[in-house]
This record gives C-alpha cells, sequence and structure tokens, in this order.
C-alpha cells in the first residue's frame, strides 16, 4: 500500500485572487513584509498496491484527469509506503 500526498498549485502565470485577498488581510493585520500568498491544495490519497510503478501511474492520471486543471495548474507529489 502506498500513501500519496498530492501538491496542486496555480501556474506562476495564473493570478491567484484568494492569495491576493489574503495577502491584503495579513497587510491590514501589519504584516507587511508580506509579498505574496498562493493557495494550493492537499491531498492524501492510499493507493492498495503493491506495484509502485503502478501506483504512481494512476497517480499522474489522477491528478490529471481529477485534482488540477492542466490549462491553469500544476501538481506535485510524494509517494511513500505504508
Amino acid at each position: 500500500m502506498f500513501k500519496a500526498k498530492v501538491f496542486v498549485s496555480l501556474k506562476q502565470s495564473v493570478l491567484d485572487p484568494q492569495g491576493q485577498v489574503i495577502t491584503n488581510a495579513l497587510h491590514s493585520q501589519g504584516y507587511t513584509s508580506v509579498v505574496e500568498t498562493r493557495v494550493s491544495k492537499y491531498f492524501e490519497i492510499m493507493i492498495d498496491t503493491n506495484d509502485k510503478q503502478k501506483a504512481e501511474a494512476d497517480l499522474k492520471s489522477i491528478c490529471d484527469k481529477v485534482l488540477a486543471n492542466p490549462n491553469t495548474e500544476s501538481w506535485k507529489y510524494e509517494l511513500e509506503g505504508v
């Protein structure tokens, strides 16, 4: 069995309005050294197989087809045996 930790974030070229709202809120609270905030998504997925190559292939397909919009988001993952 494998545990995947998947991080999905907006591509750098895509504006992040939610991140900008957070940055503005931080500035209003006195955290003026914060330059930028980017909002991301985090997923933990358990994959029931002993074949690491299959787990990675399935995970890449899941990220491309379900978790991330390839036009605006990028993803990366960590895969560990459990």
